[in-house]
């Protein structure tokens, strides 16, 4: 009778693991099938390829002047020049690695604190659990675009602090979400055959509950990137950012003063902004309706496998 309960929980674990995969695979042809959902993975897609081959597509110095200042976009310079004459094109790309990069920064350091702070609380409830959510509930109402003005302001702008600054205070969405899904998975039937089999409560956070939670925080994460681009972009177009990197703000907090005469310099670093945070959102969207239960409980199986809405 003792030995029953270990064979069916590590049957259950066997096809569970067996089953990530297809899952995987189901969600992202989901994601694909969906007019915003391929949409917005593309665009992303596009934009992380075009950071990460920055070099290549640009090989231009973005701070060089190369040509005439304020020059409208041609065949040598697609996106035309600045007032220094700097290749817009080659400030836009470079600024691309920028902005992705402290978003997806701020997004690991955001998450990891959030999934922390939320599974304890989840998993621990009680007193840790109040004292955890208090803790969560002030960094939340802390206007983050305010503290990091302040912080720059008396420090001095780069972007370490940048990423450190907003990955501080933008796990609170993270750690509710993470809350909610532990609060939900622990009282489940492997949950509790697990706990009487003895395993350790760590163990079984890492490895039972953690894996069942982690699609919903996948939604928050690409949301909270869209509004770190966002955040980063408006500091730096107040003059807030690292005047030694070139991003979509520092180049739309440059083309201020040349409004009226060069629009250029402002509508294609404005448009990369755009762009991102809508493929960010889009994908964010798709991600939330491919990992619904809810959703995935009305589909049903086709004589050919495929699963449609019911």
């Amino acid at each position: 009778m003792a030995g029953s309960i270990p064979a069916s929980v590590t049957s259950d674990q066997r096809l569970a693991l067996g089953s990530r995969a297809p899952e995987a695979v189901t969600s992202i042809l989901r994601i694909l099938r969906s007019a915003g959902g391929g949409a917005g993975m593309a665009i992303t897609c596009a934009l992380f390829a075009v950071a990460i081959l920055a070099d290549r597509i640009a090989p231009m110095d973005p701070f060089a002047s190369v040509a005439v200042p304020l020059s409208a976009p041609s065949a040598a310079h697609p996106m035309g020049t600045d007032d220094l004459g700097r290749d817009l094109f080659s400030g836009v790309v470079h600024g691309a690695r920028t902005s992705l990069m402290v978003a997806l920064s701020v997004t690991v350091l955001a998450s990891v604190l959030g999934i922390i702070v939320g599974a304890v609380s989840g998993w621990r409830g009680d007193l840790v659990d109040d004292t955890l959510m208090r803790l969560t509930e002030f960094v939340q109402v802390v206007p983050r675009f305010f503290l990091a003005a302040i912080v720059i302001a008396l420090f001095g702008p780069g972007l370490d602090r940048l990423v450190l600054l907003l990955g501080l205070t933008s796990w609170p969405a993270m750690a509710r979400v993470v809350r909610a899904e532990v609060l939900s998975v622990k009282t489940r039937e492997f949950i509790l055959a697990a706990r009487a089999l003895g395993a350790p409560a760590g163990r079984i956070l890492a490895r039972e509950v953690l894996p069942n939670v982690l699609g919903p925080t996948v939604v928050v994460a690409s949301l909270n990137a869209a509004a770190v681009i966002l955040l980063e972009a408006g500091l730096s177009f107040l003059g807030l950012g690292d005047p030694d990197v070139v991003s979509w703000g520092y180049l739309a907090n440059n083309a201020q003063r040349f409004l009226r005469v060069a629009w250029w310099m402002v509508v294609f670093p404005g448009a990369s902004i755009a762009l991102a945070i809508l493929g960010l959102n889009l994908l964010g969207d798709a991600l939330s309706d491919a990992l619904n239960p809810r959703a995935l409980a009305r589909e049903v199986p086709d004589a050919d496998g495929a699963r449609r809405r019911a």
